[in-house]
């Protein structure tokens, strides 16, 4: 069938509540309103307020809460409204949720999933548009992951709830609206790893390595360049901790050069640990040195000048063209 992207999450969600009546799903205003991008809608009105929780206006008690649930057997899904709202949170993750299986040798496992809408592009007002997935990547513990299409986001949610490990679940919210086919009876029967990372389109010429929202702008640029005569193959990270670095050295093993895109900035970003780790791997079949383009070590800007911030098919093609100059 035909979905959006925010429909697919919602789909995956009702299948895990009906599946298992341990999943509950807490959040603001994710009840009786659906969620700010009604990704949860209807499911309070089918499941009750006891499996779908209306919470108040504050992250560090909603994760606080679902921590003591997962530890007592549940497996809470949590939903942070907005990126920039997760803070308040971040100790309760980083020192508490992520350390928990760690601090006692095993034995205590903490199966929860925290949703993040992240990124920009729909012109959101200040701490609406963040892209603070290096934070919590850099977390040993946490598994944090980042869908790009409806397949994916359907598939993954479900994988990550059923995950023992604590998962951080990036939904880039300019996506919500895409629509694609999803065949879910398949995807339930033959899973794809949820920490593998895919190969969207091959090509010979360049890899271009992306996640979450700007996948799609990778293949828009893989689409133009192909145009005019260069094949880019594109891989869609999908699992930001851990990395999938063995289907990217392949892919740059035989391309012999790589871009890395993401909205968050440059410095200190994913982008960095995916580059020198390829470095590593693939020193003797590199061509020229890995390229990377994302947002400028800034605040995020306002609403108006988001698309000077964000990465766009031009910045990816002109960091083609300086890799195939090289």
């Amino acid at each position: 069938m035909i979905t959006t992207f925010a429909n697919a999450i919602n789909t995956g969600l009702r299948r895990a509540l009906e599946d298992d009546p341990k999943v509950v799903l807490m959040g603001e205003d994710i009840g009786r309103l659906g969620g700010v991008f009604r990704v949860t809608d209807t499911l309070q009105k089918d499941f009750g307020n006891n499996r779908v929780i209306d919470t108040p206006l504050a992250e560090s008690g909603i994760v606080g809460t679902a921590f003591g649930m997962a530890l007592r057997g549940l497996r809470p899904v949590c939903e942070i409204q907005f990126d920039g709202f997760v803070y308040p949170a971040f100790d309760q993750i980083v020192s508490q949720v992520a350390k928990i299986h760690y601090r006692t040798r095993g034995k205590v496992m903490a199966p929860l999933t925290i949703r993040i809408p992240f990124g920009g592009g729909i012109g959101s007002v200040e701490h609406h548009s963040e892209s603070p997935e290096a934070y919590f990547a850099h977390t040993a513990g946490l598994r944090v992951v980042s869908p790009s299409t409806p397949a994916d986001a359907y598939l993954m949610i479900r994988q990550a709830i059923s995950a023992d490990d604590p998962v951080i679940f990036f939904e880039p919210k300019r996506r919500y609206w895409d629509k694609a086919e999803v065949d879910f009876a398949a995807l339930d029967d033959d899973p794809f790893p949820l920490h593998r990372a895919r190969v969207l389109r091959s090509g010979v010429d360049a890899t271009i390595v992306a996640y979450g929202g700007t996948v799609r702008t990778a293949l828009t640029a893989a689409e133009i360049a192909a145009g005019e005569g260069r094949e880019l193959e594109v891989i869609d990270l999908r699992s930001l901790s851990p990395i999938d670095f063995d289907t990217v050295e392949e892919s740059v093993r035989r391309t012999g050069r790589l871009i890395v895109t993401h909205e968050a900035p440059v410095f200190a970003g994913l982008g960095a640990e995916i580059a020198a780790r390829i470095t590593e791997r693939c020193f003797y079949q590199l061509e020229a040195p890995v390229l990377r383009v994302g947002g400028f070590d800034i605040p995020y800007p306002p609403a108006k000048l988001e698309r000077h911030h964000l990465p766009d098919p031009d910045r990816i093609l002109d960091a083609l063209d300086r890799t195939l100059a090289a």
